[in-house]
C-alpha cells in the first residue's frame, strides 16, 4: 500500500499545530516553509482536514490553522481518512466473474482474496487509530536532545499568529 505525499504532510502539521498557543494560528504558507512542500499542495489537505473536524480555519489578518481537537483526540487515523477518504485501499472488482473461464454462476462465497485484504485494512486501521498526536509529541519528547524543539520554537516565535486573547 502507498499512501500519498500528502499524508506525510497532514501529519507533520498537524504535529506542529499541536505547539501553538491557546487560539493562536499558523498560515498554510509557514507550515509548507516549514517542511519545504508546495504551499497549494499542503492547502489541499489542511482544507480536508479541517472538512473533517480536525482543524480549524480561521479567517482574517491573525488567521491561519489551528487544532479544532486536543493532540489527545487526534489519531493517524482520522488524519489518513480526512487525506485519502474512507475507502479501503484495496478494492475487490470481482474479476473471478469475467475473463474467458469466468465463474458459470455468481460465487456464494466471498472473493478470499477480498475477504484477507479487508482484514489486513482493519489491522491496519486498528494500529493507526492507537497512535495519536499526543502520543506521537510524547516519543519525540523522549528521544528528543532539544535540537527539534528549539528548531519549532525558533519558527513558531516568527510566524505564530497570537489572538489578541493570547497575545
Amino acid at each position: 500500500m502507498k499512501l500519498g505525499d500528502g499524508v506525510e504532510q497532514a501529519i507533520h502539521s498537524v504535529t506542529m499545530l499541536s505547539c501553538l498557543q491557546p487560539g493562536s494560528t499558523l498560515s498554510a504558507a509557514a507550515l509548507a516553509e516549514f517542511h519545504g512542500v508546495s504551499t497549494s499542495y499542503l492547502l489541499k489537505h489542511l482544507q480536508a482536514m479541517s472538512g473533517a473536524g480536525l482543524l480549524e480555519a480561521v479567517p482574517g489578518p491573525k488567521g491561519g490553522y489551528r487544532l479544532a481537537k486536543t493532540p489527545e483526540k487526534i489519531t493517524l487515523l482520522d488524519i489518513v481518512l480526512a487525506v485519502e477518504g474512507p475507502e479501503p485501499a484495496f478494492r475487490c472488482n470481482e474479476i473471478r466473474l469475467r475473463g474467458p473461464n469466468p465463474y458459470a454462476c455468481k460465487p456464494t462465497a466471498p472473493c478470499t482474496i477480498n475477504v484477507a485484504m479487508l482484514k489486513a485494512e482493519q489491522a491496519y486501521r486498528t494500529e493507526l487509530r492507537r497512535v495519536t498526536i499526543a502520543s506521537i509529541l510524547d516519543d519525540l519528547n523522549a528521544k528528543d536532545d532539544g535540537s527539534v524543539w528549539a528548531r519549532t520554537e525558533a519558527f513558531l516565535a516568527i510566524n505564530e499568529r497570537k489572538s489578541s486573547a493570547s497575545a
